[in-house]
């Protein structure tokens, strides 16, 4: 009986565990805050470069809700989407076999900012059965270090969980590294015979309402996409 005693209450535990995920939460909002203010700072200098004879390039700034804002620019969209709730890492995970979160594994509670890449003609034209892209998540912990799992430019920019901190200065460097990647990541045309067929119905639709699909690889599969993520 003494022993029981010992034990944390289920009172206790319940404490512990809310009040950790509270604090990573309350770190993960304010950091998403800091995203939406980069992002606007962005925009802000990109209108100051403007040439009044040059052709017009969006590059816009719309705080959507709380956990979400989108940046425009040029023919994609990102979209920065923090979720509510807070995660940790899988025992499979890389992450937890480093020493940093051996030593205190609640740092491997973490909040997560989704990154999406979708064509702006998408969502102007309703077209939605468009598909989007996920090129990066970025985990954070309540002593504000980072992880980054993404494609190509923006998971280059993961160094060492135990090090990295989420300033400013990180989350520029995120942004533009996304932007870079969208950048390059360009609209393929589909293979023929994933468009060969098409029904009176969306022949008789107009155009920016067609059922048809349009998405940056549609009908592709590349392993080496597959194997961006790490």
């Amino acid at each position: 009986m003494d022993e029981l005693n010992q034990q944390p209450s289920i009172f206790d535990i319940l404490r512990k565990k809310a009040n950790l995920k509270q604090e990573v939460y309350d770190i993960s909002l304010n950091a998403f805050k800091d995203f939406k203010n980069v992002i606007k700072t962005l925009v802000d200098e990109f209108n100051k470069t403007r040439h009044h004879d040059e052709k017009f390039i969006p590059f816009e700034f719309t705080d959507i809700s709380e956990f979400e804002v989108e940046l425009k620019f040029a023919s994609d969209v990102l979209i920065f989407m923090m979720h509510t709730n807070i995660f940790e890492f899988s025992r499979d995970h890389e992450v937890m076999r480093t020493p940093y979160i051996r030593d205190d594994k609640q740092r491997s509670y973490c909040g997560v900012i989704n990154i999406y890449n979708f064509l702006s003609d998408s969502f102007k034209y309703n077209r939605v059965n468009d598909l989007g892209y996920l090129i990066g998540r970025v985990f954070i912990n309540r002593e504000k270090h980072y992880f980054i799992e993404g494609k190509r430019e923006i998971g280059n920019l993961f160094f060492n969980f135990a090090t990295s901190i989420l300033d400013n200065e990180s989350i520029r460097k995120i942004i533009e590294s996304a932007m870079l990647y969208t950048i390059n990541f360009d609209l393929l045309t589909p293979p023929y015979d994933s468009v060969k067929e098409v029904s009176v119905y969306e022949m008789q639709t107009t155009l920016d309402n067609m059922k048809i699909k349009t998405g940056k690889r549609l009908g592709f599969r590349f392993q080496a996409d597959q194997d961006e993520f790490k």
